[in-house]
């Protein structure tokens, strides 16, 4: 599955943002002040967005074609290599 980078910025900040307003609906409920209220919903929605960040990050690193090209780059670093020994 292929997902442009601006498609997965937006479905990331989507995201963040959702998990931001759910946060946001169940801390309004507890007794907590403002302050601490939206402090805590936007670290939350800066968590989700780094952490959809890095599971894009580990899916990409993990596609077949990524794969392919890692093990291609290292057969050529050692080919380098040995041909540097002789």
């Amino acid at each position: 599955m292929y997902i442009s980078s601006r498609a997965a910025l937006i479905r990331n900040l989507g995201v963040a943002l959702l998990n931001g307003a759910i946060t946001l609906i169940i801390l309004l409920i507890a007794p907590l002040g403002l302050t601490a209220v939206i402090i805590n919903t936007m670290l939350v929605t800066a968590a989700s967005f780094v952490n959809a960040i890095a599971g894009d990050t580990v899916v990409k690193f993990l596609q077949p074609s990524q794969i392919k090209t890692i093990i291609e780059n290292s057969e050529i670093r050692i080919e380098k290599s040995e041909s540097k020994r002789f």
